[in-house]
């Protein structure tokens, strides 16, 4: 296999983490849209203060609006199906994301792995099943893109959003994006743009980043469900599943693939302020668990 060559501009490494997690609770029923236990005491008023950010998180989302246009996921839809950029187990590809520091993230500067198997645990401890639980320990891999030589983060990581009919005001700093050519086209500027009523976001482009790239890499080399993929695919697509945005371009089948972004929210969002983890007391349980769903190493 060709040795993986990770870009210079990588983020930094992080502290290792070394505290260990309280034993998971007996596993309850294995209801995967079922209200989330685990966030009911904490203050959710402390995430996702965009206004109150820090200048780093509102200077990329002001690049980001800038610079998803419809030429550019054209063009990085080719790119992806055009290379090959590793292969590697799931594992391996965590320990290679632990150097990224997200800088659309608000709520955390923990590293990356921390903030994966966080996510997982949390859908252990409230008793939901083994697909979502994996589906939570590997949502954001996709982030590898910034290893693997984007553009910057603004097309790795942040809120997405469709591209190719208006922005929604739903969006983030919705003002941001006047500076998008886009803006002004005479059909992107439209409701419905380049695309039909209900046509189907599976007919649609949301900004490319590393929720749409994991989603390519792994519908077809894993035994996720569809509600898994949907998980993964719109996990950061907030305007849509959080402000109700872009409804009217969905379908029948995007109603299923909308309850279970909602579901796996609370797990993305909250369990970032829980105790970090021990990460090679966890891994056994991980690395079993992985092997039911995905063969020994994948392409990237």
């Amino acid at each position: 296999m060709p040795a993986v060559v990770i870009s210079t501009h990588a983020g930094q490494e992080l502290d290792a983490v070394s505290d260990a997690v309280d034993d998971v609770n007996v596993l309850k029923a294995k209801i995967w849209d079922s209200q989330s236990k685990f966030d009911s005491t904490k203050d959710k008023t402390t995430f996702r203060q965009y206004e109150t950010a820090c200048d780093r998180v509102k200077n990329f989302y002001k690049e980001q609006h800038e610079k998803q246009t419809v030429a550019f996921n054209i063009k990085a839809r080719m790119e992806f199906k055009s290379r090959k950029r590793a292969r590697m187990g799931i594992w391996q590809a965590m320990e290679m994301l632990n150097t990224l520091v997200d800088d659309s993230d608000p709520d955390t500067e923990l590293s990356q792995i921390e903030h994966l198997l966080q996510t997982a645990e949390a859908i252990r401890r409230d008793g939901k099943p083994e697909w979502m639980q994996v589906t939570g320990l590997i949502h954001d891999l996709g982030k590898l893109l910034f290893l693997f030589g984007s553009e910057g983060q603004w097309d790795v990581v942040g809120d997405t959003f469709v591209v190719g009919c208006a922005f929604s005001d739903k969006n983030i700093y919705p003002d941001t994006f006047a500076s998008n050519p886009d803006f002004h086209d005479a059909v992107y500027s439209t409701q419905y743009g380049i695309y039909e009523p209900n046509c189907g976001l599976d007919n649609v482009m949301v900004s490319w980043g590393h929720d749409e790239y994991l989603y390519n890499v792994v519908k077809d080399q894993s035994s996720l469900p569809a509600e898994g993929l949907a998980m993964i695919r719109y996990h950061s697509f907030y305007p849509w599943h959080r402000e109700g945005a872009y409804m009217h371009l969905m379908n029948e089948k995007d109603h299923v693939a909308l309850e279970a972004a909602r579901a796996f929210n609370p797990y993305d969002l909250y369990s970032k302020s829980d105790e970090p983890c021990d990460i090679e007391k966890l891994r056994p349980y991980y690395e079993d668990l992985i092997a039911k769903f995905f063969p020994s190493e994948i392409d990237w």
